[in-house]
C-alpha cells in the first residue's frame, strides 16, 4: 500500500506528516528549524528522499535546507541566491522608483526527472536556477529585466515569484506567476519570457489590455493538459486554454471570487478547487464557514464542500501555496490554515478530517505519494 508525506512549511518552522495509503493515522514530525519562516518545503518527484526547505528570518535572512533521507535529518547547503548586475527600479506601493531587493524565497520548484535540479521564485521577482541540489544557484535574468519589470509594483505580500511550472511534456516551457505583475511564459528554459495576461482586468489599471501590472495569486494545472491554466486571482477565477496567451472568467456561481490557492484533481483535469474568502479586505470564509468548493467541469458551476469543516465562527484564511492534492487513488486534497490547523480528505473532498490541530501559521503545503 502506497503512503502519504505531507510537507507543512509554517511561520515557526517546518512539519512532516505521515500516513500509509488509508490516509487515516497521522504522525506528525518537527518542527524542524523552529522559530523560522519556512515559506516553503518541496519534495523532488524523482526521488522519494530528496526534500527542500525555505528558512528564513528577518534577523539572519535566507537558509535553503536539504535532506537525504526524506526529512531525518537536513543540512544548510549553498546560499549563494544573489542578483547579478543591476537592472535599475522598480515602482513602490506609491509609485515611486525602488532598488530590487532581495529578501526572501516563495517557491521551489524541483525538476521532475532530476533531484538535483531546482528552481527557486524569490522576492523581489527573481527566477533561479540549481542544477547540483542546491550547492548553487544561478538567476534566469531573463525575467527580473524584462522590460515591463520597471513598472512592477509589489502586492501586499511583496513583488514575489510565488508559483513556477515546468511543462511535464517539455521542461523548456516555464510560467511563473509573480505578485502582482502578472503570469509570464518562457518556450527556452527561462531564458526570454513573454506576459501572459490578455483576458485579465484589475482594479486600477485603467488599460483593459494592459500587459502586466496584475496581482495573480496562484495558477495550476494537470500534467496530462499543460495547456490548460486556472488561475485564482485578486479578483476572479479565471481560465486558459492556450498557455496563458488568453484567459477567461470561470468564477460562476462562486460566493466570493477572491481567494489564494487552487489546484487541480491529480486525475482529473477539470476538477479543480479553491477557497473563497470573503474581500481583498477580509480575509476570512464568508459567513464565518469554512468551504472549499470543487468544480467538476473546469469551471463556472461550484459546489461547496463542508463535510468535516468548521461551519460557524471560522474566520482563518488558506494561503496561495497551503493546498494541495496527492497522486492516490481516491486523490487526496490537503490545506493548511492560518489558524494552524491541517485538513485532508482522502475521497476527493467529499469529507474533511484535521490531521494536526494548533500549529503555527501554515504558509504552505505541498504532498508526496510514497511507494
Amino acid at each position: 500500500m502506497n503512503a502519504v508525506r505531507v510537507l507543512v512549511g509554517t511561520q515557526k518552522g517546518g512539519f512532516v506528516l505521515a500516513a500509509d495509503g488509508r490516509r487515516t493515522d497521522w504522525t506528525v514530525d518537527g518542527p524542524y528549524f523552529g522559530g523560522w519562516e519556512i515559506y516553503h518545503m518541496a519534495a523532488s518527484p524523482a526521488d522519494p528522499d530528496r526534500l527542500y526547505a525555505s528558512q528564513s528570518t528577518g534577523w539572519f535572512g535566507q537558509v535553503v535546507q536539504r535532506s537525504d533521507d526524506g526529512g531525518r535529518s537536513w543540512h544548510p547547503v549553498g546560499n549563494d541566491l544573489r542578483y547579478r548586475g543591476d537592472p535599475g527600479t522598480h515602482l513602490w506601493y506609491d509609485g515611486t522608483p525602488h532598488p530590487w531587493e532581495f529578501t526572501r524565497i516563495w517557491h521551489l520548484e524541483p525538476s521532475l526527472t532530476d533531484p538535483d535540479t531546482l528552481y527557486a521564485g524569490t522576492e523581489d521577482a527573481g527566477l533561479f536556477v540549481s542544477t547540483d541540489g542546491a550547492a548553487t544557484w544561478t538567476e534566469l535574468p531573463g525575467l527580473r529585466t524584462h522590460h515591463s519589470a520597471g513598472s512592477w509594483q509589489p502586492g501586499a505580500g511583496g513583488l514575489c515569484v510565488h508559483t513556477i511550472l515546468v511543462d511535464p511534456s517539455n521542461p523548456e516551457h516555464l510560467h511563473v506567476a509573480i505578485s502582482a505583475a502578472g503570469v509570464f511564459r518562457s518556450d527556452d528554459g527561462g531564458q526570454t519570457w513573454a506576459a501572459a495576461n490578455r483576458g485579465l482586468r484589475s482594479e486600477g489599471i485603467p488599460d483593459p489590455e494592459a500587459e502586466t501590472g496584475h496581482c495573480v495569486h496562484r495558477i495550476a494545472r494537470h500534467p496530462a493538459r499543460p495547456d490548460v491554466l486556472f488561475m485564482q486571482k485578486h479578483w476572479d477565477v479565471m481560465r486558459s486554454e492556450d498557455r496563458g496567451e488568453s484567459w477567461h472568467e470561470i468564477s460562476g456561481d462562486l460566493p466570493s471570487d477572491f481567494g489564494f490557492p487552487i489546484t487541480v484533481h491529480a486525475h482529473e483535469p477539470d476538477t479543480v478547487y479553491v477557497v473563497p474568502i470573503t474581500s481583498d479586505s477580509q480575509h476570512y470564509p464568508p459567513d464565518g464557514r469554512l468551504r472549499v468548493y470543487r468544480t467538476r467541469v473546469g469551471g463556472e458551476e461550484w459546489e461547496p464542500l463542508t463535510r468535516g469543516l468548521p461551519q460557524h465562527d471560522c474566520y482563518v484564511n488558506v494561503l496561495r501555496n497551503a493546498m494541495a492534492v496527492d497522486a492516490l487513488d481516491p486523490c487526496g486534497i490537503y490545506f493548511g490554515t492560518t489558524g494552524g490547523q491541517v485538513y485532508a480528505s482522502s475521497d476527493a473532498g467529499d469529507t474533511w478530517n484535521p490531521i494536526v490541530r494548533d500549529l503555527p501559521r501554515v504558509l504552505s503545503v505541498e504532498v508526496q505519494a510514497l511507494p
